[in-house]
């Protein structure tokens, strides 16, 4: 169990190691061939020291990768952007703590998310009212400027739901996410209505667990499950805590949260179902 940037090290050495041994260098001979010293190359692969984005893709280059989207992924994994090349969220670091920062790098390249909430509407299919009614209740103490922010934050995430190559996400919500009236009814209404408009997108999987599903694994508390292109080795379970996020990469870990997610989806309503299930409580309101 790590934290996020720590995570990103690992698993960008761990890539970095098997790409160097599938182009079949000793990291002796990727060393000399970029101009460094081995115990450069070793530190980075173990993820003992960080790596530039820059000194990421000198060692693409000479492993001879040309998959694009790995080559984002790696790149992205590195942290921030050298020459003054930054990705959006960088704007905001004086307003996001580093493990959320950690958090939407990892969004950002990732091609698929399953995840389970028990509380609130995922974030990548809130309304701007709802994001804002959710960020006052969690964060105390927050100005107005402040609040602005991470609302704008909160929003622009939900660009990877409209990329040309969109993120396939699969969400399991729990009854009590849609019967608690985050905001008040009418804020409540409107974003009932957003996860029914999201739910027919063809990236979209929402699927409700009502009530009468009775007891399940996911009492245990929400989580996620990111996928990335390219390369399995990088899958992640994220656990969100009160002021930080847990990392889970381990096999062990991952195959346990996607038996438990596809175990939910089971008992889950089916899509279609959800939908009218969504529906029924707006009439309701």
């Amino acid at each position: 169990m790590q934290h996020g940037t720590s995570v990103r090290r690992r698993k960008l050495g761990s890539e970095l190691r098997a790409l160097r041994t599938g182009a079949g260098l000793t990291s002796g001979e990727a060393a000399r061939l970029v101009g460094w010293h081995q115990s450069k190359v070793s530190r980075i692969e173990t993820g003992a020291s960080g790596v530039k984005p820059a000194d990421v893709r000198l060692l693409l280059d000479a492993y001879a990768v040309e998959d694009s989207h790995l080559r984002d992924l790696l790149t992205v994994l590195a942290g921030s952007d050298d020459g003054g090349r930054h990705h959006w969220w960088h704007a905001y670091r004086g307003v996001l703590p580093p493990t959320y920062r950690d958090f939407i790098s990892l969004e950002s390249q990732a091609s698929g998310m399953r995840t389970l909430e028990t509380s609130v509407v995922p974030g990548l299919l809130q309304t701007p009212e709802y994001a804002r009614a959710v960020t006052r209740a969690a964060v105390d103490g927050l100005d107005h400027d402040r609040l602005d922010a991470l609302v704008e934050v909160r929003l622009a995430r939900q660009d990877v739901l409209r990329a040309d190559r969109p993120l396939e996400l699969s969400a399991v919500l729990d009854e009590a996410v849609l019967r608690r009236e985050v905001g008040g009814p009418g804020v409540m209404n409107r974003q009932l209505a957003r996860l029914t408009e999201a739910a027919r997108l063809p990236q979209v999987r929402l699927q409700v667990l009502p009530f009468a599903a009775g007891a399940h694994i996911g009492l245990t508390g929400p989580f996620v499950i990111l996928s990335f292109p390219s390369t399995s080795d990088l899958d992640v379970v994220v656990l969100d805590q009160l002021t930080s996020s847990l990392y889970l990469e381990r096999k062990e870990d991952l195959e346990a949260y996607t038996e438990a997610f596809n175990t939910l989806q089971i008992h889950a309503l089916s899509p279609e179902d959800s939908l009218d299930f969504i529906a029924g409580i707006g009439d309701d309101g």
